[in-house]
């Protein structure tokens, strides 16, 4: 909120961002300082709770399994798809700090031998390192979205680095499970892209695909509702624009009671 100070709100979806949308405020992260707020709030209200959706972080997982005995746990899916598109954009970003240092020792071979440097250059225009830092879009949009710019440049880049094209290739499949409507086609589907990682043999998947076993039945109740974390973020924005509006946060306790007021 300020000074790099962080606070947990607990929201309710039915509010739609407005009056009755924030539940509770709790300053940090830990899980038994958020468990000793919630718990404030009746058992019996809590009981009421049927499902809560969260991020991939243990402490929040330990907080409402404390706080609300009765509601499954969703890890909402933006979360797991940033962490294997995440995977992908580290194996591009590998491959740029690559490239960027190839090209740093041509040109110290080049001024050794008295020779102009010249970058190699690829149909569109990009060099190999310029290539790698304008695909950081492509890699992150589905095929469908992209340009005719984007394509060509997909191509080349596939063609230059066919480790990224398995990478985004299976990025997209883990994706594409979210459009299945049953959740034991999609334990399933979640099952074979798991062996699949293994198969793959790129060390980044490797690791978020440890995550998603560790929070596949979160994962998996998804499935149930096709609930999301999108009300939570929405709100997360709104209290950015109005700490922005009113040119940042001096008063912490004011603030508080000014989002009570208008929230709560």
């Amino acid at each position: 909120m300020s000074k790099g100070e962080l606070y947990t709100y607990l929201t309710n979806k039915s509010g739609k961002g407005k009056k009755g949308t924030l539940v509770a405020s709790v300053k940090g992260t830990k899980s038994k300082d958020i468990v000793s707020v919630f718990t404030q709030i009746p058992l019996l209200e809590r009981m009421k709770v049927k499902e809560v959706t969260v991020d991939m972080a243990r402490n929040m997982e330990s907080s409402v399994v404390k706080s609300f005995p009765n509601a499954k746990i969703v890890t909402d899916r933006f979360h797991v798809v940033k962490l294997v598109l995440d995977a992908v954009q580290h194996l591009r970003i590998k491959l740029r700090w690559n490239a960027i240092d190839k090209e740093n020792k041509d040109i110290e071979n080049c001024k050794k031998e008295g020779i102009r440097y010249k970058s190699e250059e690829f149909d569109n225009g990009d060099s190999p390192k310029q290539l790698l830092a304008r695909s950081r879009y492509i890699l992150a949009k589905k095929e469908k979205n992209w340009t005719d710019n984007q394509k060509q440049r997909a191509d080349i880049l596939y063609r230059e680095y066919p480790q990224l094209e398995k990478a985004y290739k299976h990025c997209m499949q883990l994706r594409n499970i979210y459009e299945s409507k049953s959740k034991i086609i999609a334990e399933e589907l979640l099952n074979q892209w798991i062996k699949d990682t293994e198969k793959l043999g790129i060390e980044q998947f490797n690791t978020a695909a440890k995550s998603i076993i560790y929070n596949k039945e979160n994962i998996l109740n998804f499935f149930n509702n096709n609930n999301t974390n999108a009300s939570a973020e929405s709100f997360n924005s709104k209290i950015k624009l109005f700490r922005a509006n009113l040119r940042g946060v001096t008063d912490v306790k004011f603030f508080l009671f000014r989002m009570s007021k208008l929230f709560a």
